[in-house]
Order: C-alpha cells, then sequence, then structure tokens
C-alpha cells in the first residue's frame, strides 16, 4: 500500500508535523514523529495524547480498507483540535466549516496530507485553523525531536464531548439538580457557609453564593428575576430534597372528589325519589279508603231507598229539603291507635283527641292532641296522664280549662292555653269518667273503677271532699253527667246522672255538698253509656245486645220529678222511655253517643251514636224515630260530639284512629 503522510503546516514561525506511513503488511510499525518549533519553546503534548495517536496508527491493519484508516485518521485530528481550541462540539463545527475537504473524503481517490495549524499558547485567543493539502504527494521530513518535558499530567477523563452526549451524562446531570447551586455548581451543604438557603421567591442556592450576589448589587433572583435583597434569605434545613411527582395522584384524588360528589348527589336524588314514592303511595291508599267508604256509602244508600215503606213520613220531608250532614274531612290522631274520647273547646275553636304519646320512646304516657276546627289539622299534642285516658270535660266559664280522668288512679285540671297541668288528685283507683259540676264550678266529680263517684273541691288541693258511695253494686262508672237546675215543671233539680254497667242513679244536688240519690228505672246488666240534653231534660241510655234484645239500642228518656205531696215523703225523681232506637248486632266497646238539639231548629233533636256492625255514625230523628243518616267509617265509632263555629254546625266521629268531620249543609 502507498505511504500516507498527514503534515501540519507551519504558522508563524510554529509547526507541528504528523507523519503517518501506512504499508500492506499487517506487522509493519512506522513511528510518527511530532515537533514543535517556536521562539516560545512550548512543551511538547501529552503522553497521553502521543500514546492514543500511536495506539491508533499502529492499529490500522485491523481495518479492512485504506478508507476505514483514513476515517479513523480524521476523527483524531478533529478530536484533537476541538480539545485544544474549546473542548466542546463547537470546534469540530468551525474545522468542518473551515476546510470541508477534511471531513469528505477526495472523489479521485488521492488522499494526500493534511496541514494543520496548532496554536502555541494556551492564554493567546485561537485565530483560526487551516488545513492544506500538499499537492506533490510528498511525504514530509519530520525534524528530530528534542526531549519532551512534561508539562501535562496523564489524565484518564473521559472525553467531555461524548460524555455530555450520552445518556448516562444526561441521567447524571438531572440528578444534580436538584443537590447543585445554581450559581456556584457545587453541591450545598447542611452546615457552613454554602449551606442551603432560599428567597422569597422559592429558588435554591447556597448561602453565600447568593448573599455574595446580592451584596455586590444584584438585586433580584438569579433564576426568576424577581426583587430580592439579603434580608429575604432563609436557611432549609434539609440533608436532600426531592420533589416527588405527585402529579397523577393529584389528578386522581380531584376526580375522586367529582366522583364522590355526584354519588353524594345521586344518592340525595334517590332519597327524595324514595320519599315522593312513600308520599304518594300514603295517598293511593288514603283515596282508596275513600273510594271504599264511598262505595259502602253509595250501597247503604241504595238500600235505604228500597225501604222507603219504612221511612216515615217527617224523614221524607227531611230528605225533600236537602238538610243533611256532608263529609268535609278526615283528621289523622294517631297512627298506632290508641284514641278513646273526644272533646270541643269552645273558647279555644279546637277539639281534643285522646290518644297515646307520638313519641313513646322518649315520652311515654298519654294526652290529648289539638285538632283546629278553623282549619281541621291537627296543631299539637299536650301530655297529661301515664295511662289510657278515659274521659274529658270541659266548663261553662270559658277558662279553657281541661278536666281529664284515666286509669292511672288520678283526675287533672290541664290549662289549654300554657299545655300544662295546673292541679292533680290522687283518687286511689283507676277513674273511669269525669264531670264538672254545672251549677257550682268550683266542683268536679270523679267516677271510679269500684262505682263510687268522689266529688273534689278545686280550692282544696289535698283530697276529695265526699264520697258518693254506690247503692247497688261495685261495677264501673262508666259515664258522668251533670244537669243544672233549671225553671222546668216536669224537672227543676239538678244533680249528676252516674251510669254503670247495672244501670243508672241520679244524685240530687241539694245544697253545698248534700246529695239525695234517685234509682232510676233502667234495664240491669247492659247499660253502656247515658248522655244528657239538658234543654230538653232528656237522656239518652245505651243497651248492648243480650238475649231479649239482639241489637243495640238507644232508648231516650225524659227526666221527671214527682210534686212533693206529703212533709214525710221527699219527691221522686224518675225517667220515662220516649223513644227507641236500634243498630247493629254487635257491640263489644263501651261506646260514647250523644244526644242534641238540631241544627235544623223548630225544636227537634238528634240522636247520634256509632254502629259497630257496619263502622258507621247513625243519625237519628228523636221525634219521629227515624234514621236520617248513617255516615260510613273505617272503624268502630267511639266518640261523637257535635259543635258549633262561625254559625255553622259540625258533627265529629272519632274511631281508634282517625277523626271525621261533617258539615251540616
Amino acid at each position: 500500500m502507498e505511504d500516507m503522510e498527514v503534515e501540519a503546516a507551519p504558522a508563524s514561525g510554529e509547526a507541528s508535523v504528523i507523519v503517518v506511513s501506512e504499508s500492506g503488511s499487517s506487522t509493519e510499525e512506522e513511528d510518527v514523529s511530532m515537533q514543535v518549533q517556536g521562539s516560545s519553546d512550548r512543551p511538547r503534548l501529552s503522553v497521553r495524547r502521543q500514546i492514543r495517536r500511536r495506539h491508533i496508527i499502529g492499529s490500522h491493519t485491523q481495518f479492512s480498507t485504506r478508507e476505514e484508516s483514513m476515517r479513523r485518521l480524521r476523527e483524531l485530528i478533529v478530536d484533537n483540535l476541538a480539545e485544544r481550541l474549546s473542548g466542546s462540539q463547537d470546534a469540530r463545527r468551525s474545522l468542518s466549516h473551515a476546510n470541508p475537504s477534511l471531513m469528505d473524503p477526495d472523489p479521485s481517490g488521492r488522499h494526500p496530507a493534511p496541514a494543520v495549524n496548532v496554536p502555541t499558547s494556551d492564554e493567546s485567543s485561537a485565530t483560526g485553523s487551516s488545513v492544506s493539502t500538499d499537492s506533490e504527494g510528498t511525504s514530509a521530513a519530520a525534524q528530530p525531536e528534542e526531549p519532551q518535558q512534561e508539562s501535562e499530567p496523564v489524565s484518564e477523563s473521559v472525553d467531555p464531548v461524548s460524555a455530555a452526549a450520552s445518556p448516562a451524562g444526561e441521567a447524571e446531570a438531572d440528578d444534580g439538580e436538584g443537590e447543585n447551586c445554581s450559581i456556584c455548581f457545587e453541591p450545598w451543604t447542611s452546615a457552613g457557609d454554602h449551606r442551603l438557603a432560599a428567597l422569597r421567591c422559592g429558588h435554591l442556592f447556597g448561602f453565600i453564593c447568593i448573599s455574595r450576589w446580592l451584596t455586590s448589587g444584584g438585586n433580584k433572583c438569579p433564576q426568576c428575576n424577581k426583587p430580592a435583597k439579603r434580608g429575604h434569605i432563609i436557611f432549609l434545613y434539609a440533608r436532600k430534597l426531592k420533589a416527588v411527582d405527585n402529579a397523577e395522584e393529584v389528578r386522581l384524588k380531584s376526580r375522586l372528589e367529582l366522583e364522590q360528589g355526584s354519588r353524594r348527589m345521586e344518592q340525595l336524588e334517590v332519597a327524595q325519589c324514595r320519599q315522593q314514592m312513600q308520599l304518594i303511595s300514603d295517598e293511593n291508599v288514603r283515596l282508596r279508603k275513600e273510594v271504599e267508604e264511598l262505595r259502602r256509602w253509595k250501597a247503604q244508600a241504595a238500600f235505604g231507598s228500597s225501604q222507603g215503606a219504612s221511612v216515615s213520613s217527617s224523614q221524607r220531608q227531611d230528605s225533600s229539603s236537602g238538610r243533611h250532614y256532608v263529609f268535609s274531612k278526615a283528621v289523622l290522631v294517631s297512627q298506632s291507635g290508641g284514641s278513646r274520647v273526644l272533646s270541643y273547646c269552645e273558647p279555644l275553636g279546637c277539639l281534643l283527641a285522646s290518644q297515646p304519646s307520638p313519641q313513646a320512646t322518649f315520652l311515654p304516657g298519654f294526652g290529648v292532641k289539638k285538632i283546629s276546627t278553623a282549619t281541621l289539622k291537627p296543631s299539637q299534642y299536650v301530655p297529661i296522664h301515664s295511662k289510657q285516658i278515659r274521659g274529658l270535660a270541659f266548663s261553662r266559664q270559658q277558662d279553657s280549662l281541661l278536666l281529664s280522668a284515666a286509669l292511672d288512679n288520678t283526675i287533672k285540671l290541664t290549662s289549654l292555653m300554657t299545655n300544662t297541668v295546673v292541679q292533680a288528685y290522687n283518687t286511689g283507683r283507676p277513674v273511669w269518667s269525669c264531670s264538672w259540676c254545672h251549677d257550682n264550678n268550683n266542683y268536679i266529680y270523679a267516677g271510679l273503677a269500684n262505682g263510687s263517684v268522689l266529688v273534689y273541691d278545686t280550692r282544696d288541693t289535698s283530697t276529695h271532699v265526699q264520697e258518693l258511695a254506690p247503692l247497688r253494686s261495685s261495677c264501673p262508672v262508666v259515664s258522668l253527667s251533670y244537669i243544672p237546675r233549671a225553671a222546668s215543671s216536669t224537672f227543676p233539680c239538678g244533680g249528676l246522672i252516674a251510669g254503670t254497667l247495672e244501670g243508672g242513679c241520679f244524685w240530687e244536688h241539694v245544697e253545698g255538698t248534700t246529695y239525695t240519690p234517685h234509682i232510676l228505672p233502667l234495664e240491669s246488666g247492659s247499660c253502656t253509656d247515658i248522655q244528657v240534653e239538658p234543654d230538653s231534660r232528656h237522656c239518652l241510655v245505651t243497651y248492648r245486645p243480650g238475649r231479649t234484645n239482639p241489637s243495640l239500642r238507644c232508648v231516650l228518656m225524659e227526666l221527671s220529678r214527682t210534686p212533693q205531696t206529703d212533709s214525710s215523703q221527699p219527691p221522686i225523681c224518675s225517667c220515662s222511655p220516649v223513644q227507641t232506637f236500634s243498630a247493629g248486632s254487635s257491640c263489644k266497646l263501651l261506646t260514647k253517643n250523644a244526644v242534641f238539639k238540631s241544627p235544623a231548629g223548630e225544636g227537634a233533636t238528634l240522636v247520634c251514636a256509632g254502629d259497630e256492625a257496619t263502622n258507621s255514625t247513625m243519625v237519628w230523628d228523636a221525634g219521629t224515630g227515624a234514621l236520617l243518616q248513617k255516615m260510613p267509617a273505617d272503624l268502630p265509632v267511639l266518640d261523637i260530639c257535635p259543635f258549633e263555629v262561625n254559625q255553622s254546625s259540625y258533627l265529629a266521629s272519632l274511631t281508634e284512629k282517625m277523626l271525621k268531620v261533617y258539615k251540616w249543609e
């Protein structure tokens, strides 16, 4: 093979000559001599660079072609120039722009030796690099070498250009970003002058570096140019800083919060839909019950019309006039049942129905529920007794003072203005009924389970003032009704009618606490209730079905008093039947009926009773005994109460759960 010579042309009196000889033999070794001449007498290239050049030149036999050897030689020259000039890739780029023929081989196949000018001083800046090719093809004679002075130490460091270009170098640079000061590029420390410090903007530096920066006139952060001063420097106590990449975690948390919020909204919508569905279901049940009641009422009306032959003329006249009770509204009193008695408070304009406590767990016992007659809506519950209430009564003084009797051995006076119990009396026995004295409002009565009647004076809060002992058997006093004195020729006296299961007794109130008993001629063993109409001096006695009378009977009786003819014989108070009203064949409950003046006027009287067999309220004309109406109910009617509001007449019927109100039209 031909010999190849590379000559570095002298520049400014200095020259470096590189001679490379190449032959076809694989074992041939050729010397490379490089001489640097000049007046400055610079040291020669380092031993490491000479060894590397000899290694590349001596191993040219490993390549199979001339072109490959030339490629390695060109790389060696470019690397040396880049290292000498700037140690970066810019030297190689400037060299290629200065002489493109050095980077591209001659297309003719001739490879003349290039001549390279090498700077002789490290302090002077490079003025240029020129590579000239010897056109004559002759080899440059190398001058004799002078003894080399080892001015450069042998370095085994990696080429900075190749190291910076490698991926490992990039990874090392990235790892050092969180540990080095951005001013001096040295690692900060946990103590000393170069300890970790930060500005208000958040950028990190070594303390001595940022302190000098701000002291020497810099009034801004070296990284973000935000205003800063030396007083803004704070120390950070951390050995090593690492910024954890939690962007994905934050994104997932935000999505989780959105999902949870949407789920809560959906759950709220589901709860609202369920509540609406429950309301609609309850309304559906209520409407179904009303439809059933209307159907039953229609069937009963049709049945009553088929019995026209038995209807009296007075009933036909009343029907032709069109005056009757019309259903107004149904009010739920107790969801669980337990209602028993009903009364009307005229001063407050409200109905009161007894019921168990709606919150039995927190407030056990029994009380009354107020129902406004203006709106026919329940207003509030008033707790009174610990056991079931069996009687309610109001005085005629319009003081809104309620008298109540219960099975807890007490009678109590409750102010409905404040909804508080103002007086309580212990009777010692269960109380089945109660009443006010309408001739003297200071006295009240309590009918006990043993048949006795206790008289209390509200001015004496200790005990009862008198006990009216039973004259016959010791049956519970199921009803108490007081008839006031009146200017009546037939029955002018006043007193108390006590009804028991064995019959009735009239206790004539003579004066003060003096009472005279009169046994009333009633049927024995079947009396369940006695109610009075004080103006007409009538009483209504209810008998349960028996062997001789298989149906429920309500007998209207007229009270009378025989005049005193002899001083030795006192006058006798008695009663006589006037009209009998028959109902169904069932009577398992002790219901309360009513007798009152007809809203139609003209001195007529109406009788109302609950029919347990058909779960309805029956209305009769007391004068003729004709059945005027039969109003259906969902359960057996337990109590009936007529009342007037704004010159309109109403009738209320109470079942175990519901209160139904009818208006006279």
